[in-house]
């Protein structure tokens, strides 16, 4: 058998494919980014054209400048559509957080957590929206901060019910979780925190280490 190749040996494990919920336009917004990457793409390749008709491509600044950007271009178009494929997105309309039930902590309910971390036995107490993906602002007013539903700190406590407490394996270290209360949230903290629906960040895994 021959051995395996270098690019593949150092390379990071694909991300197993998973649901994530997101808010109502999210899939609407990837299929923009990718039609606006297209369009990008095309734009570049008639500036590698003209530079390209310029002569001696070993000095054309130009010429070289757009290829290196329509593969950055390539390389987001090709992260984004494995984004997409990799994974399932259910949209969920957050005018439904305001009246859902609060027995166990769900996506949508504002939850007081406390965190007791196992090394150190300090505890540490924070309010959140559990929100859908990507979220992360913070309301100055109320001091709620957006918690995403997939975040490890979220995954171990969604389903727990007031009082209840859970183990968890964080990135800061292993912590024991409490839930302290749960409520829905109000008008005005939703439209405080939810901001507008952007593409996702993704990191380029398609480059070698």
């Amino acid at each position: 058998m021959p051995p395996p190749r270098r690019k593949n040996i150092f390379r990071l494990p694909i991300p197993a494919a998973t649901t994530i919920y997101v808010r109502k336009g999210y899939n609407r917004v990837l299929a923009e980014e990718f039609e606006a990457l297209k369009v990008k793409r095309a734009a570049l390749v008639q500036d590698k054209v003209e530079a390209h008709s310029q002569g001696d491509l070993r000095e054309n600044f130009g010429f070289k400048a757009a290829k290196e950007a329509i593969r950055a271009v390539d390389r987001k178009m090709t992260a984004l559509d494995r984004f997409v494929a990799r994974n399932t997105f259910i949209e969920i309309d957050p005018a439904a957080w305001l009246t859902k039930p609060t027995d166990t902590l769900q996506l949508g309910h504002v939850v007081t957590l406390e965190k007791q971390d196992v090394a150190t036995k300090r505890k540490h107490c924070f309010t959140f929206l559990v929100t859908t993906h990507g979220e992360t602002a913070v309301d100055e007013e109320s001091g709620i901060e957006c918690l995403p539903h997939n975040s490890p700190l979220a995954t171990a406590a969604l389903g727990l019910a007031v009082g209840a407490e859970a183990r968890a394996r964080l990135p800061a270290g292993e912590s024991i979780l409490t839930v302290r209360a749960i409520r829905n949230p109000t008008p005005a903290e939703l439209d405080r925190l939810l901001t507008a629906i952007k593409p996702p960040e993704i990191e380029d895994d398609t480059a070698d280490l």
